[in-house]
């Protein structure tokens, strides 16, 4: 099988695997035990948050941990600041439902065909009571990068928090640099070799986050529950690593997406689209203009993993709600595959996909 699919998940990498296997067996005690096997998991912990504060420019006390992105995502929208938020129509399903459901309501502002937010329809969208802002770093269907620095100067102006997704952004972009403008983002260990099930929400000092979990005084009492310690753990040195390794990533991933991308023109020439701009070099989005919505079915049975968008929504069965904002029509939306490159990726099984892909092209 050829993975081209590690925008959904990756495989977890071996030298986080190893910092992270004597915390399943040897160290496994309860961090919050006040014997001396809990004092060694709750260091483990604190060594770990104090890495990922160092490597994202925050303070220790600023760093949460969380289930994952979409944990992350649900307490920012909900339970971050106060009054309404405002966010973008192309979020993480995550941001998306969570939205309703924050005290002080929601509204959508559009994105333009590029699939790049306008900071114009920002400041047309704001209302009075507008408190937070909701903006990806980098969008997990199409790739393409939004516009946090300027959006800042927006929320800057009209004291409104800036809430920004970077769940897709790790391997590629400078989280220090977006937290230079945010004032908290959700990031997801398994998205940068690490491993599932752990995340983090990151809050600047001062800004006002309510409670998400009651029955316990895990991360300063606002997210009770045992902390899952061989995770973070890992979550912290996949971190360190992908932050290290962005730009020698974003080279050898971009030098595979023009690959890929030119050769799949060469075969199909205006029978696909590549959709967006401003994209990050490791994630693709294709639009194939003939032939029905089968086409990741296809794809699997000839043996190449890729998806339809985000992995959390592939089995709703509904077109990219990123592709509709973007202006396709349904039918058209339904047609897009996302392909995502990871460091495993080779040149022979880019030309191998295009190869499969051309066929499947031609019997349709």
């Amino acid at each position: 099988m050829i993975f081209l699919d590690y925008a959904s998940t990756s495989p977890l990498r071996e030298e986080v695997l190893q910092e992270m296997l004597p915390y399943f067996r040897e160290r496994y005690a309860n961090p919050d035990s006040v014997h001396a096997l809990g004092r060694e998991a709750a260091l483990a912990v604190t060594r770990a948050r104090d890495m990922i504060a160092e490597l994202l420019g925050v303070s220790a006390g600023e760093v949460y941990f969380t289930s994952g992105g979409t944990e992350a995502d649900n307490w920012a929208v909900r339970n971050l600041g106060y009054g309404h938020a405002l966010v973008s129509s192309i979020e993480h399903a995550a941001v998306l439902s969570a939205a309703p459901l924050r005290a002080g309501g929601a509204s959508f502002f559009p994105v333009e065909p590029s699939g790049v937010v306008s900071p114009e329809k920002i400041s047309e969208n704001l209302k009075e009571e507008t408190g937070l802002i909701c903006l990806m770093k980098v969008n997990n269907e199409t790739g393409c990068i939004q516009p946090v620095e300027e959006t800042a100067k927006i929320c800057k102006e009209r004291n409104i928090l800036l809430f920004s997704d970077c769940v897709q952004a790790a391997t590629t972009q400078d989280l220090k640099h977006v937290l230079k403008f945010a004032d908290a983002i959700s990031l997801s260990a398994h998205k940068i070799g690490g491993p599932k099930g752990v995340g983090a929400l990151i809050v600047k000092k001062g800004t006002p986050l309510k409670a998400l979990i009651a029955g316990g005084e895990q991360e300063r009492g606002l997210r009770g529950g045992t902390l899952n310690v061989p995770g973070i753990v890992g979550f912290a040195h996949a971190l360190k690593l992908a932050q290290e390794e962005k730009e020698f990533f974003s080279k050898e991933t971009l030098a595979l997406r023009e690959l890929f991308e030119g050769k799949l023109k060469e075969r199909l020439g205006e029978e696909v689209s590549i959709d967006g701009e401003n994209r990050v070099p490791n994630i693709t989005h294709v639009t194939f203009l003939r032939g029905g919505g089968e086409i990741l079915q296809l794809l699997d049975l000839n043996g190449v993993a890729a998806s339809g968008g985000a992995a959390c929504s592939a089995h709703a069965a509904l077109p990219s709600h990123v592709l509709t904002a973007m202006g396709r029509t349904e039918e058209t939306a339904r047609r897009g595959v996302r392909f995502s490159f990871g460091k495993e990726t080779t040149k022979e099984e880019i030309l191998k996909t295009v190869e499969i892909i051309a066929r499947l092209s031609m019997s349709s």
